[in-house]
């Protein structure tokens, strides 16, 4: 009788000091998301860091950071922005892996996608907004329509940004208004955009008296070129009049 051929077992690799190495699954996406990082020596002596996450997944991440634990360390991950920890194991180091510098590999003992922060999700958002714009074009869908969406897509991605900026502003008590600058800035730009859409779409009979929301729309522009006009009559007085006492 013949005996059966031994079955291999996959096993998932190992460093030489016998602590598991990374396989990663899902991409990771560029961030920059400030931590702390807290872990105990060999001595047990307890030890704490600034970091930064760079690259990172639910699965784990690349924080860059001038010190940092041994391979295999268990650590603790704090989120400055969200408060958020998390354990975590170190699988590479400078020392331990070509590729990487200035900053250690771990991956989080339970996969935690939303412990990134919206930083993360923004990300992920517009790798999804940029395949969905591709499978559009590909369906041949009208160029202004592709258009709108583009610019949609724009500006959801810079306003979460804002917000993420705003946060961090917030948290370490500095001036917000630049960042709100920009986002009114972005708004203006928008607006305007619109206006030429709308005004094509008048000329092109695509608007008509019966149209909903154009008694609405028509008293705003007269609001906002009244005040318009205000707001910059102090830059040629003679050009924009104004029908305001």
């Amino acid at each position: 009788m013949v005996g059966k051929k031994p079955t291999r077992i996959g096993s998932r690799g190992t460093s030489p000091d016998g602590s598991k190495q990374e396989r990663r699954k899902n991409p990771r996406f560029l961030v920059t998301v400030p931590m702390e990082a807290s872990w105990r020596g060999p001595d047990g002596v307890a030890f704490k860091a600034q970091a930064v996450a760079k690259q990172v997944n639910a699965s784990g991440g690349l924080l860059e950071m001038d010190n940092y634990p041994e391979m295999g360390t268990r650590i603790t991950l704090t989120n400055f922005l969200s408060a958020e920890s998390v354990e975590a194991r170190v699988l590479a180091t400078p020392h331990s892996r070509e590729g990487v510098s200035h900053g250690i590999i771990v991956e989080l003992i339970a996969p935690n996608e939303s412990f990134w922060g919206v930083n993360l999700q923004v990300k992920k958002t517009s790798v999804e907004l940029q395949k969905l714009e591709k499978s559009l074009r590909a369906e041949g869908i009208d160029p202004r329509l592709l258009n709108e969406f583009r610019d949609a897509a724009d500006f959801i991605r810079t306003a979460s940004l804002a917000v993420q900026q705003l946060r961090e502003r917030q948290l370490h008590g500095r001036d917000g208004s630049e960042v709100a600058s920009v986002l009114v800035a972005e708004r203006i730009r928008r607006t305007a955009n619109l206006c030429l859409e709308v005004m094509s779409d008048i000329d092109n009979a695509k608007v008509s008296s019966e149209t909903k929301g154009l008694d609405d729309l028509f008293q705003s522009l007269e609001q906002v070129c009244d005040r318009l006009r205000h707001l910059l009559k102090s830059r040629e007085p003679g050009r924009y009049v104004t029908s305001r006492s």
